[in-house]
């Protein structure tokens, strides 16, 4: 796609589609490392007269409840403390003749933010299926559409993929920067070593099998290493996928040298933590940390690697009982000569929470990251829907 400085945005309505899925508890943001992600791509729009419309989701619209929780308000309040100076409105309506008003009057340097475009889910799924319809109507609302949305560049909603049939399309300063800061890792000085951690499996198993054909070494922990333990061990009550054994062992015969797991592990049983070596789990024991022992052999092909990658978290780390784990992984990496890039969403919140930031890179997109550098492709990148 053309780069926002190939793209004549002056005085322009220009439709912009940001990434403001930030963290929000009782009506206030924990964190906006996102919202300021994408201020150098609002304020080049700004220096350019630009009528600004932006776009986002946040969180998932499942049931009426969800409206209340996911609105887009407290967003909006963060951006005028971040621009006082502008004009900065807010549509709680994702269509209608409001939102058009708004948008038809905005004057140059004018911000205005809609309500959450994941409220078209309810109860069609419009956005996340990417209604047509919606994304033609979405487009009527201006003249220029810039994607700066990284962090759903692996989705193909309305908002980000449906919308560019419609107008002239480029990618924003975040998206670029992106892109270029992840190119160590499309083609990766070797030994190159992937850390993934997380909940699930479901929605990285596919993911993990192309990973494995360009990386040196797999290190797991969290819910996917507890799936890929299962194969030949109890795991107790330990989160997992066991819709995925199947594929699991299939990859743990194809890559049983790559495919590197936990020796040693944390677990809560009754209320007590134990550390307890891998082939002595009980039925009743819950996985939630790494143990000393994987820690110092995960630290071995740390230090040995060139390139590391880090997607996700390998332990329950918001819980001080099952924080080591994931902090001293963090701050072996920190302190590697490879260059070390963190993939976004929760390996990026752990290394904020432990003020762990010496990293080359920390990529806003957890998802969109680990499916650029395991496939080379990004969904909402491709021309048509």
């Amino acid at each position: 796609m053309k780069l926002l400085r190939e793209m004549n945005v002056k005085n322009k309505t220009v439709i912009l589609r940001c990434d403001f899925n930030v963290p929000i508890k009782d009506g206030y943001i924990l964190n906006n490392d996102k919202i300021l992600a994408s201020l150098k791509t609002i304020n080049y729009l700004l220096s350019q007269n630009s009528k600004i419309i932006i776009m986002s989701h946040l969180g998932k619209i499942k049931i009426k409840e969800d409206l209340k929780k996911n609105t887009l308000f407290p967003v909006y309040n963060n951006l005028k403390k971040l621009y006082p100076n502008i004009k900065i409105f807010f549509c709680e309506h994702t269509k209608g003749k409001h939102l058009e008003n708004l948008a038809k009057n905005l004057k140059e340097k004018e911000i205005l933010l809609i309500e959450n475009t994941r409220f078209e889910d309810l109860p069609a799924k419009k956005e996340s299926s990417c209604d047509l319809e919606l994304s033609k109507y979405w487009s009527t609302l201006g003249e220029v559409f810039i994607d700066d949305a990284f962090g759903l560049t692996h989705r193909r909603h309305a908002s980000n993929y449906g919308i560019k049939k419609y107008l002239p399309s480029a990618i924003g300063l975040l998206i670029e920067e992106e892109l270029n800061n992840l190119e160590p890792l499309m083609k990766p000085a070797k030994p190159f070593i992937v850390i993934m951690g997380g909940a699930k499996a479901y929605d990285k198993i596919l993911l993990i099998r192309n990973l494995l054909e360009r990386c040196d070494y797999l290190l797991l922990g969290g819910g996917i290493a507890n799936t890929f333990l299962r194969v030949n061990y109890e795991i107790g009550k330990s989160l997992n996928s066991p819709e995925y054994i199947n594929e699991v062992k299939e990859l743990l015969l194809k890559y049983p040298n790559k495919i590197i797991m936990p020796i040693d592990v944390k677990v809560l049983n009754n209320e007590e933590v134990f550390t307890k070596n891998i082939n002595a789990i009980y039925k009743e024991d819950i996985i939630y940390d790494l143990g000393p022992k994987t820690i110092s052999l995960y630290e071995k092909y740390i230090n040995k690697s060139k390139t590391i990658f880090i997607n996700g978290t390998i332990g329950l780390y918001e819980d001080k009982r099952f924080a080591e784990g994931t902090k001293s992984i963090l701050k072996i990496c920190s302190l590697s000569n490879s260059k070390c890039i963190l993939g976004g969403g929760d390996a990026v919140a752990s290394s904020s929470y432990f003020n762990i930031k010496n990293f080359d890179y920390l990529s806003t997109g957890g998802g969109a990251t680990l499916k650029y550098i395991s496939t080379g492709q990004l969904k909402s990148m491709e021309d048509i829907c």
